[in-house]
């Protein structure tokens, strides 16, 4: 596969100054409860940077009144804008639509819950402007999250990082600011099949962490149940690590080695000392031990596989239903 040019995503500085600043991207699915404290905050913490920005949001498929109520939002100095997706298919899809969509000279991705507090974004736009292309935000506290909810994410950053061939920071999450060139390339990746926090990690480019305190969530129910965070990290380890495959084969090997260690002992045992032939038991444990061994590396093999056939159909990552836009009342006077 050929590099990505460098001339086609690199901005002219002379289009940058039309730009709106900010991009902030919203996915969101079923959270009316929250959308209107969340777009107050939002502007709030975009007003402090006193240049014009655009909020995205974006409709993940919402059955509640998620989409009547954002359709609606307005702001005489930032730009806001709706997309609204035919069905709901996933924050992973929801995301990557807004990424398309935006037109800041920087991105910053929110989730709409504010467990992420928005009135990080001057800080992290400030960091920006010192020359990162892409700002981190690293969780130091996650208020709001019970022990399990905890390790169990530990478990997963850390496993990803000994799986990946490019390192994921730990408790990163999507709450993070790119600059139009990073977003630009990660745009031009074709996966069907998108591990978020492993595209968003791949492209390099300067980074720079900064460190908060996750907040509990401001109303409703999370969306994400255990299956589908198990459904996430099959989702990345088979997107960004052939280890697996790799293990399979030396599972492989390995039990070959022991299975011809223990035939030439039985085989020693029997003919020199004449002792009896292990019985029935040990057979079963022997033949139900390499069937599982067997199965585990078909499964492994499938999941591949299965993620190939997925690539293979290329579909659209996700169908806009409707696009809705308020422009600003009001400009900024003051320099870019």
């Amino acid at each position: 596969m050929s590099a990505i040019p460098y001339r086609h995503y690199a901005q002219p500085k002379a289009e940058a100054k039309k730009q709106a600043l900010v991009t902030v991207i919203i996915p969101f699915l079923n959270e009316a409860d929250v959308l209107a404290v969340c777009h107050q905050r939002v502007c709030e913490a975009l007003n402090k940077l006193h240049q014009h920005c655009e909020i995205l949001y974006i409709d993940d498929g919402s059955q509640d009144d998620s989409w009547t109520l954002v359709s609606q939002f307005q702001h005489p100095l930032h730009q806001v804008r709706c997309l609204r997706l035919s069905r709901n298919f996933g924050k992973e899809a929801a995301m990557s639509a807004g990424m398309k969509a935006a037109s800041g000279r920087c991105v910053i991705l929110l989730d709409a819950d504010l467990q992420d507090p928005p009135e990080y974004i001057p800080e992290m736009v400030k960091a920006w402007r010192n020359g990162a292309q892409v700002v981190e935000m690293q969780r130091r506290e996650r208020h709001g999250e019970s022990w399990l909810k905890r390790t169990t994410a530990h478990c997963f950053y850390r496993f990803m990082s000994q799986m990946s061939d490019h390192p994921i920071t730990e408790n990163v999450g999507d709450f993070r600011l790119m600059d139009q060139k990073v977003v630009n390339v990660i745009n031009t990746l074709p996966e069907r099949t998108r591990f978020m926090k492993g595209l968003l990690a791949w492209p390099g480019f300067t980074r720079t962490i900064l460190s908060f305190d996750r907040d509990a969530r401001l109303a409703g129910n999370t969306k994400w149940n255990y299956p589908k965070l198990i459904h996430l990290a099959l989702e990345g380890i088979t997107s960004f690590s052939t280890k697996p495959l790799r293990w399979a084969t030396m599972a492989g090997v390995m039990t070959s080695f022991i299975a011809f260690a223990m035939a030439v002992v039985i085989l020693t045992k029997t003919l020199v000392w004449g002792d009896p032939v292990a019985g029935y038991p040990s057979t079963i444990l022997i033949v139900l031990f390499l069937g599982g061994i067997q199965l585990l590396s078909i499964g492994v093999l499938g999941e591949y596989v299965g993620r190939l056939f997925i690539e293979s159909k290329q579909r659209p990552l996700y169908v806009l239903m409707e696009d809705a836009m308020t422009k600003p009342t009001f400009q900024y006077s003051g320099p870019e």
